[in-house]
């Protein structure tokens, strides 16, 4: 939620020169609207169904995967993601997420939301993200490009360990 998700996952494929899946552009695509026009005209039920059955068919693929930030309040998606693969959790100051995300019409969980309201549901979530991540990186302070250099490193990390 606002840590950097899309943007680094897209920048991070280009880098390791793999392929990159959005479960919420998957979703637009399959649904032939928007997020927001999905919960608007759906429900936010509606919507996590869906995501649950993207998240199910991302096994085929082969890349980094990216998802949105409430793929974790379900308990299916939290062991999907355990057994997809590595799961790297962006975390972020929760002031500066509300700042990033705040008046972005694309997010439909912030619209009309305080940024107490906003706080508490990613306070919800956060023990979720943690309990499912392999690995976490704070982005609050990073750029980009500093968050792609972290993540290059950890990977080469792995990769010497897995040899």
């Amino acid at each position: 939620m606002g840590a950097g998700k899309t943007t680094i996952g897209k920048e991070l494929s280009k880098l390791l020169k793999c392929s990159m899946y959005d479960t919420d552009v998957l979703i637009e695509l399959e649904e032939g609207t928007t997020i927001a026009e999905i919960f608007a005209n759906k429900g936010e039920e509606y919507f996590r169904k869906k995501e649950t059955e993207i998240l199910q068919r991302t096994e085929e693929y082969e890349g980094i995967i990216t998802t949105g930030g409430g793929i974790i309040s379900s308990e299916v998606n939290q062991q999907l993601l355990k057994k997809l693969g590595f799961t790297i959790f962006l975390q972020c100051d929760p002031l500066q997420m509300v700042k990033r995300i705040q008046n972005d019409p694309t997010r439909p969980l912030a619209r009309n939301k305080s940024e107490r309201e906003m706080i508490n549901l990613y306070q919800s979530r956060l023990p979720y993200y943690k309990e499912s991540a392999d690995m976490i990186i704070d982005t609050t302070n990073l750029s980009i490009p500093e968050t792609l250099k972290k993540l290059e490193g950890c990977i080469q990390e792995l990769e010497l360990g897995n040899n």
